[in-house]
């Protein structure tokens, strides 16, 4: 080794403690401490006496320390070695000794040289500990920006589904700018017949002040083919609203799908993503937003129970036409040629043999990452009369009577019609529950029978009709 450079520190005095002075700082402050000579050759090596570092450890006496690391940390031990060599201390460095297991060890090593002469005492701390926590903080970080983005894509998927259930929307021509179409939000915002509205100019339903900021974005879309939103007023009542504007070509004319979301009042707190969620809850419409191919891509709770799926999660990636039939891709085309497709009456079959006649519109996702399609489904009002359980009770009792027909000349007729007479009781009895709010005395009282009767039905084991007569004089089995 060189001699210690001119103001360097010289702690020569304490060379000849060296091996007492590496069992010291073990015992202190680090995990493992050696004596190399100016060969660097190891000739004292001290440890906790536990860990993975302490039996290996013990076989480096003889050995040079830059033989007991990985390849890729040897200049390290060099760089520690001429440090302490030159100036008695070395700046500390993370240095990797391998282990039987295949996983390397850090250590973090800092050296002083006892004197001109001395040997150099180099103290390490085992970092595995550190290196651990360091890995906990990095997991943690990866989870919270999972969990945010995941809060991010809820949420946006929320505001797609409610803005397809909500927005008013309008196909313009992008030259005259006249209402080719619209929606039936789109007639209820403005408070103008939905067969008026169609062949207006679009200004008309601008509120004076706002219409050269709409028209500069209307131009704006035609001219450069981009998407753009701004907020504005709306003529019907001055209230506030989004308004976006997005270029689409349809065979050789050039249209706008202008899309207008009030912003005032309770729109305002569809800003939060807990009403976002409630509202989607909350829509009556099944809504369903597909890919050009209609496959699902998303759909709210509504559409969820009328398919009968078991979850959102079961309809993702599904073909809309399994329950709708092959007509949906008429649908589909209109909206992607025309901007929007208007109601159209279909039946809706769901998984379990349920079905519906729902009034389904369509209209254009153009703004979104990919051109997808917004639609959404209307019970009709033949069915809307009963309550939302009610209906579906109703479509599973015809759905089920419906499946008994099927076994017709394969049963005898007195057990179908036992079972059609076990499901239409089943029927009665659980919306007469709902009427009564799940008061069981007040339910067998809307259906004419006594406390036992009901309880009876309500387990299923009631006698068949006309043989039930002393049901209330004797408690069921």
């Amino acid at each position: 080794m060189s001699a210690i450079a001119p103001g360097a520190i010289d702690l020569a005095a304490l060379s000849k403690l060296a091996p007492e002075l590496a069992e010291t700082f073990v015992s202190l402050a680090s995990d493992i401490a050696l004596v190399i000579d100016d060969s660097g050759v190891i000739h004292k090596v001290a440890t906790g006496g536990s860990g993975p570092l302490a039996p290996g450890a013990a076989d480096w006496v003889g050995r040079s320390w830059a033989d007991t690391v990985t390849g890729e940390t040897r200049a390290k031990v060099e760089e520690l070695l001429r440090e302490a060599g030159t100036n008695g201390v070395s700046h500390r460095r993370e240095i990797n000794h391998p282990s039987p297991s295949g996983i390397d060890i850090p250590v973090s090593y800092a050296a002083v040289r006892l004197g001109a002469d001395g040997p150099v005492l180099a103290v390490g701390r085992d970092l595995r500990a550190i290196t651990g926590i360091q890995q906990q903080f990095v997991e943690a970080q990866q989870e919270i920006e999972r969990e945010y983005w995941k809060h991010r894509q809820a949420e946006s998927r929320y505001r797609v589904l409610f803005q397809v259930a909500t927005d008013a929307v309008l196909v313009v021509d992008a030259q005259s700018l006249r209402i080719v179409d619209a929606n039936r939000a789109a007639s209820n915002l403005f408070d103008i017949a939905l067969d008026r509205l169609v062949g207006m100019d679009t200004m008309m339903t601008i509120d004076r002040a706002s219409r050269p900021a709409v028209g500069e974005l209307l131009a704006t879309a035609r001219a450069t083919g981009l998407a753009g939103e701004i907020r504005a007023r709306f003529a019907a009542r001055r209230a506030s609203a989004r308004i976006s504007a997005t270029p689409f070509r349809a065979a050789d004319a050039m249209l706008l799908l202008l899309r207008v979301r009030a912003i005032d009042g309770d729109a305002g707190a569809a800003d939060t993503h807990a009403t976002l969620v409630k509202l989607v809850a909350c829509t009556p419409d099944s809504v369903v937003v597909t890919d050009i191919g209609g496959r699902i891509l998303m759909a709210n709770p509504a559409f969820v129970e009328l398919g009968q799926y078991a979850d959102e999660n079961h309809v993702r990636g599904r073909k809309l036409a399994s329950v709708i039939g092959a007509e949906l891709a008429d649908v589909i085309a209109t909206a992607r040629s025309r901007g929007m497709a208007a109601g159209r009456t279909m039946t809706l079959r769901g998984l379990r043999g349920r079905s519906a006649l729902v009034e389904v519109s369509a209209a254009l996702l153009a703004d979104e990452d990919q051109e997808c399609i917004g639609l959404t489904m209307r019970v009709r009002e033949a069915e809307a009369g009963a309550a939302p359980g009610q209906r579906r009770a109703l479509t599973d009792l015809a759905g089920a009577i419906g499946a008994l027909g099927a076994r017709v000349g394969q049963v005898a007729m007195p057990e179908l019609l036992a079972q059609v007479q076990e499901q239409a009781e089943h029927f009665f009895v659980q919306a007469a529950l709902q009427l009564a709010g799940r008061d069981k005395s007040e339910a067998a009282r809307i259906l004419g029978l006594n406390p036992v009767q009901f309880e009876a039905y309500l387990r299923g084991d009631a006698e068949p009709s006309g043989k039930s007569g002393d049901a209330g004089n004797q408690a069921p089995d």
